[in-house]
């Protein structure tokens, strides 16, 4: 017969005695200083990378720590009416997010474009993160 440990009700631990698991990432994110460089969120579980996310979309955690993105990223596509000139872009480090292109005109940005991040957005502050091209790719290299 298998045995298992009985507590009585006066035997259960209470809240002040469990292990505390901390949840938060590294350093607050409004502590840090954004100035122009672009903060994203790594899962502390599964690692994936997530821009301004409650919870992983690969593993349903909520444990994340902030990095800081290298801010290199290309054009995915073009959403919203081409004069505000918003694309999707995937960052080198795996995450997406909609950015803003500026000092350029919107038929001359094309998908597969490579972008930097001029102007970051802190991560709890509203707007769109301002990018702009660093290589225009040709034909050949676009995805279509």
């Amino acid at each position: 017969m298998l045995q298992t440990d009985s507590r009585g009700p006066n035997d259960l631990r209470t809240g002040h005695d469990a292990p505390v698991a901390t949840t938060t990432g590294t350093a607050d994110p409004s502590a840090l200083d954004v100035g122009g460089e672009l903060l994203f969120q790594s899962c502390l579980w599964c690692g994936t990378a997530a821009y301004r996310r409650s919870f992983c979309r690969a593993c349903g955690s909520t444990a994340f720590k902030w990095e800081r993105s290298t801010g290199a990223g290309a054009l995915v596509r073009r959403i919203g009416q081409p004069l505000l000139n918003t694309w999707f872009v995937v960052m080198d480090e795996g995450f997406t997010l909609v950015c803003q292109i500026a000092g350029t005109e919107p038929a001359v940005a094309g998908v597969g474009a490579r972008v930097r991040v001029v102007r970051a957005v802190a991560p709890r502050e509203q707007g769109l993160p301002l990018v702009e091209l660093t290589y225009r790719a040709t034909p050949l290299e676009r995805w279509w």
